[in-house]
This record gives C-alpha cells, sequence and structure tokens, in this order.
C-alpha cells in the first residue's frame, strides 16, 4: 500500500537557522515539510524517500515504525551535519508501508539501486555476475556462461567473480565432461562432428558419436562436480581409467586421463582452500583516509570460484557495520543468496538481513562472524584481500587525481575535470556510419554512460558533416533534457506533487542531465572548428574542446598534436603521464567506435529484404531462401508459387506478393 504526500507549501521566506555553528538557511523549510507527513504517517513497517525541491530522491530509508522514524528527523540538534544537509534539501517526502521489516529492507535495497539517492551508501560496481548454466531443456543439455535474468530452464551455477573465471572454468569443464556448448540451431544441422570433437573438448552428440544414456551420464557427473562432489566425480574416472587399461582400451584410458588431468587443473587453479565450507560468501570491510573497500569472496560446492573487491560511495560519517548491512542488501538485490554468508564482524540488523535474504533465497540464509576453525582463516585472508584492494584503489585514485589536476592546467580549466566526454566516427568508405562516445571521470571509464549514433543525414563520406551531427544530437537533448528537471522544480516550488513531472521508466524523476567538463575530439583543427560551429549554434558557451591529431608519423612516436579552438596547437613529452593518459582516452573511443562499427556491418552483411516483410520469422525467411533461391526470386515470385513454397501458409504467401506488388 502506498501513501504519497504532497509536500508543504512553506513560505519561502525564512530567517538562517544556525545549528552547532553550521549556516542552514533551509533546514526549517525541510523540519516544515517532515512534519506535514507526520499527520498522517502510521506506525508501520515501511520505507520512505525524502525529495528536494526538484523532486530527485535524496534519501531512502526503511523502518520498523514509519512514525517513530520519521520523527527523529525534526529533532534537529541531535543530527549528524549530513543529515542537516540533507534536510536543507528536503521538500517532500514518498511513504510505502509494508507487512514487515524484512520486506521493508529488500524495498529498501530496491529503491536504492533504482534512485541511487546522494545520501545513500551505494554499490557502484553493480554490474551482473556471470554464471554457468546447464540447461534442461534439450536431450543433450548445452553448457554456457549467462549473464542476466535466470529465464531459461536448467541448473545455475555462481556466482563467478569475473568474466574470465567463468571462462576458465569452462574450458576445463569441456575437457572433464566434454559437454557441448553450441547452440540449438548449430546442434541441429551437423552431419559431422565440429573443431570442439577433434581436440576432445566435445562428444559429438550431434553426430551420434555418444548416445543419449552416455551424454547423460556426463551430465550428473557434471552436476556433481559443480554440486561440491569433485572428490566422488575424481574417484569414479579412477576407476574407469583403470579398468579401461586392464581391459587394453588404451585409447579410451588416455582420454579418461585427460579428464582427470582437467580434474587436477580445476582443483589445483583455486586461490584459497575451502574444503568443507560449501556454499558461502564471505565478505570483509577496510577503512582508510575516508575511503571504504568490501572483499568478497564466492564459494561453491568448497571451491573458490573467484573474488571481487567493492568500493561503495557516501559512506562518509557512517559506522562499518551500516555501511556493510546496507552493502550486502544491495548485493543481494540481483545476485541469490549463498545459505552461509560469513563476515569479519557482527552486524546489529544481522537477524533482520537474514530473514530478508531467506525470503529471497526461498530457505534459511545463515549471517555469522567465525570465531575459530577454518572458516577464521578465511576470513582473516579476505580482510587482508580487503586491506590491499583497498590500497591499491587509493594508490590509483591518486594517481588519476594528479592527472586530471594536470589536464585541467593544461587545457586552461577551472578545475579539474569529473567528466570527460571522447568523441570518434568509424565507417568503411562511407558505409555502416556511426559516432561514438566514450566517457572518463575520477573513477576510471563509465561505460555504462557510452553512446554511438547511427548516422542518418550527414553525408557518411564526410568527417566533418558526421562530427557535426554526433555533436548536433548529443548536445540538442542535452539542452531538451535540462529544461525538464528545472520545469520539475518549478512545479514543486509552486505545491505540485513530488510525484508529478517529467519521468523515466520505472516511475523515476528525471535527474539533471550530466554535462562535461571536457570534450576530446579525435581529430585536428577541421574536426575541432565543426565541433566549435555546431555549439556556437546551439547557445552553448565556455565548453572546453580539445582536437587529438596523430603526428607526424601517425601517432608510432607519440607525437600527437593537440588543437585549441582558437587555432593554437601543441605537443606533449613522450615520455609523459599525461600524454600516456589522453592517448588511452583515444585508444578507447577507437576501441568502441571501431567495436560498434563491426557489429553493424555484421548485421548489415547478414541482412535479408525478407527482414522487412511483416509477419516473417527466421523459418519462413529460410523456407522461402531455400525454395526459391535468392531474395529477388522471391520478390520477383507470383502468388501461386508464393503458395507452393513448403511451410508457407497462403496468409504468408499473400502478406508477402502485396509487400512486393503493393500498388
Amino acid at each position: 500500500m502506498s501513501t504519497p504526500d504532497a509536500p508543504d507549501r512553506f513560505n519561502e521566506e525564512k530567517q538562517t537557522y544556525t545549528v552547532r555553528g553550521v549556516d542552514q538557511p533551509d533546514l526549517e523549510g525541510g523540519v516544515a515539510a517532515i512534519r506535514n507527513v507526520l499527520k498522517t504517517l502510521p506506525a508501520k513497517p515501511g520505507v520512505y524517500r525524502m525529495h528536494d525541491a526538484k523532486g530527485d530522491v535524496l534519501y531512502v530509508g526503511k523502518a520498523r515504525a514509519l512514525r517513530h522514524r520519521v520523527t527523529n528527523y525534526t529533532q534537529v540538534e541531535w543530527l549528524p551535519h549530513r543529515l542537516k544537509r540533507m534536510m536543507a534539501q528536503t521538500r517532500s517526502m514518498t511513504i510505502v508501508t509494508t507487512n514487515s521489516e524484512a520486506e521493508a529492507l529488500l524495498l529498501e535495497a530496491q529503491l536504492i539501486k533504482r534512485y541511487r539517492p546522494a545520501y545513500n551508501v551505494l554499490l557502484r560496481d553493480d554490474k551482473s555476475f556471470p554464471f554457468i548454466l546447464l540447461r534442461s531443456d534439450h536431450a543433450f543439455p548445452r553448457i554456457q556462461k549467462h549473464r542476466g535474468a535466470r529465464r531459461a530452464k536448467g541448473n545455475y551455477y555462481g556466482p563467478f567473480a569475473s568474466a574470465g573465471s567463468v571462462n576458465t572454468t569452462l574450458n576445463a569443464l569441456q575437457k572433464l565432461f566434454l559437454l557441448r556448448s553450441c547452440t540449438d540451431s548449430f546442434f541441429n544441422n551437423r552431419d559431422r562432428p565440429c573443431l570442439l570433437y577433434q581436440i576432445k573438448r566435445c562428444s559429438a552428440p550431434c553426430t551420434d558419436r555418444i548416445d543419449a544414456a552416455g551424454y547423460a551420464d556426463l551430465v550428473e557427473d557434471a552436476k556433481s562436480f559443480l554440486g561440491g562432489k569433485s572428490t566422488a566425480v575424481q574417484t569414479k574416472l579412477a576407476k574407469e581409467m583403470e579398468a579401461a587399461a586392464e581391459a587394453l582400451d588404451f585409447e579410451r584410458a588416455a582420454m579418461l586421463r585427460d579428464r582427470l588431468k582437467a580434474l587436477t587443473f580445476i582443483q589445483g587453479s583455486q586461490a584459497i582452500n575451502a574444503e568443507g565450507v560449501g556454499n558461502a560468501d564471505i565478505f570483509a570491510i577496510a577503512t582508510k583516509q575516508g575511503h571504504v573497500g568490501i572483499q568478497a569472496f564466492f564459494i561453491r560446492g568448497g571451491q573458490n570460484w573467484g573474488h571481487r573487491a567493492f568500493f561503495p560511495s557516501h559512506t562518509a560519517d557512517l559506522p562499518l557495520e551500516e555501511v556493510l548491512t546496507c552493502f550486502l542488501a544491495q548485493f543481494y538485490e540481483e545476485v541469490p543468496p549463498a545459505r552461509t554468508i560469513l563476515l569479519d564482524r557482527d552486524l546489529p540488523e544481522g537477524p533482520l538481513l537474514e530473514e530478508a535474504l531467506a525470503e529471497r533465497a526461498g530457505g534459511r540464509v545463515s549471517i555469522a562472524c567465525p570465531q575459530r576453525g577454518d572458516r577464521v582463516r578465511l576470513v582473516k585472508q579476505a580482510i587482508r584481500n580487503a586491506e590491499e584492494a583497498l590500497d591499491r584503489r587509493l594508490a590509483e585514485t591518486t594517481t588519476q587525481g594528479k592527472l586530471l589536476r594536470e589536464i585541467a592546467d593544461l587545457f586552461e580549466l577551472a578545475e579539474p575535470p569529473q567528466r570527460i566526454e571522447v568523441y570518434d566516427n568509424s565507417h568503411i568508405q562511407g558505409t555502416n556510419a556511426l559516432g561514438a562516445m566514450i566517457v572518463a571521470g575520477p573513477e576510471g571509464f563509465l561505460k555504462n554512460q557510452y553512446r554511438k549514433w547511427n548516422i542518418k543525414q550527414a553525408a557518411t563520406n564526410d568527417d566533418f558533416a558526421m562530427m557535426r551531427e554526433v555533436l548536433e544530437r548529443r548536445f540538442g537533448r542535452l539542452l531538451s533534457e535540462d529544461v525538464a528537471p528545472a520545469q520539475a522544480g518549478a512545479n514543486l516550488e509552486a505545491g505540485a506533487s513530488a510525484d508529478s513531472g517529467p519521468r523515466l521508466r520505472g516511475g523515476d524523476v528525471e535527474a539533471e542531465p550530466e554535462w562535461p567538463d571536457l570534450l576530446l575530439i579525435d581529430g585536428g583543427k577541421g574536426q575541432v572548428s565543426s565541433v566549435k560551429s555546431v555549439l556556437d549554434a546551439l547557445g552553448v558557451e565556455d565548453m572546453p574542446i580539445i582536437g587529438i591529431a596523430k603526428g607526424p608519423h601517425h601517432g608510432r612516436e607519440g607525437r600527437e598534436v593537440f588543437h585549441f579552438p582558437d587555432g593554437r596547437e601543441f605537443t606533449l613529452p613522450v615520455n609523459s603521464p599525461v600524454l600516456f593518459y589522453l592517448q588511452r582516452l583515444r585508444d578507447e573511443v577507437h576501441r568502441f567506435a571501431i567495436g560498434a562499427h563491426r557489429t553493424k556491418r555484421a548485421k548489415a552483411i547478414t541482412a535479408s529484404p525478407l527482414d522487412e516483410v511483416p509477419g516473417i520469422g527466421p523459418a519462413r525467411k529460410k523456407a522461402l531462401l531455400l525454395h526459391f533461391g535468392t531474395a529477388r526470386a522471391v520478390r520477383d515470385a507470383s502468388l501461386e508459387d508464393l503458395q507452393r513454397a513448403p511451410g508457407v501458409s497462403a496468409a504468408v504467401a499473400q502478406a508477402v506478393h502485396d509487400f512486393y506488388h503493393a500498388g
């Protein structure tokens, strides 16, 4: 049940309110908004969202009793400075009641990931984790890497810490169990074994080199191994190898020996010995110089499936126990919880978190801080890795900050850039042309903000025109979006609801668009001039623009030439760290643009004129092409000929004929 409350129409004419020496001119407005909500707030569990004057979410919190929890915000003198700043910005609240506090904890994590508020602890590295999927929707199940929603039928094993760790494990599993990894369409159209069979990584069920019963035995062995019964699988393979050797079947014995080697490789590649732990996730937290790092180990079936370091943001002035609790709630928003979660410290809300995660896991989840035995050793190793990862992060951050300060001096910026956008075009003789943008900042490359544009209007053999089109579309949209938050703020100041105004998918209030602090253009004077003319026409002023052009020897000696819009040029010493960083940015936009271009070109190569016919899917398109030979022949065929094609109904034939012969 949701009970949103409209913001209080407070008087903007307020005197400055000072608490503990901190000047807070708008603090009374925030307190007034909270008191207005308290009039109808129930003493039930639920989640509350605090909004600023523009409707953006400042904070998401949960409570066992909403009225009691929200009342605390009106006692300003007891609030820490961080919450005073938040209260000074607060102008409205949205309330959602739940059936239990555990349900509120899950909803809080979901809303934090959706809105990413400025005053919540945020899990910045929220990319999906890879899994191994052993499918069950085929007579000969396929083993594959999987990311994203788990819609396919089968057994999922994971998470793995990285794509590299899952790929390594998959390669070893193919050697060990000889399970197919090909798609169903590839499988169904084979008349002889593929290369994977020749290199002994598949048993070739597609050509009946193994029967269904034999393949089912391999699948069961794989399930046993991935489920933690590696010793049983090893014993079984050893007995089969000995039996084959005694029967003088040396070829089979050698194949089983190779599979045992693959099993030994998997077991020996584990970074830590987690035998006897079963399925567990291990977390340890470290702090230094105001930064927080969290190390995670993933143990499945007594095997270490990798580890990853996380660096949550907005953690200043918060107890580490609270940071870790918020982190775990957000982490398990996407990842299925392990039955056992081992931590380096006890959490005050540990029992509540257990209850919430048990609902998500569909069974009991235990959260513990071990005090003795092998589990303590594993936690200590996680603590050591967390501290080392945080040290590396701080060293990288210091280096990155120094580079950005030097860039600010070099390109005459007022302050170090927080958002650098780099642009490039890619095409082959004008075909499949597109523009690309990458984004970099203090935290490195922001890959979730990369963009690409198909060139629609400009001549695709004119690099200057293509660059103009890309920048027109990028900054034209920025300008249009920049009006929306301001309008939303005006609506709220006029007394509109916090939920009114512009929206994105999922009901999110639009945030202010992120403007770049520096534009880097791959090109010389011509490209920089084109970009400058576009921004001038749009009325965008004071936007720093720098062109990066290859030197006289095409950049082989690191002699890139940098171009200012006013015509100035300069080069950097070949051993300059700033030059290396700018080259990395240029190379990254090249990589992204070329990769996007190759994908577009590959789609164009496999495209067919039949793709444009409505109602024609892959199966019917294949039937028509097999019957007529070419798409041109399909286009020229009569209605009677189309109706005689196998697998094509009268209605489909009529649709194809009408598409090509209408008018």
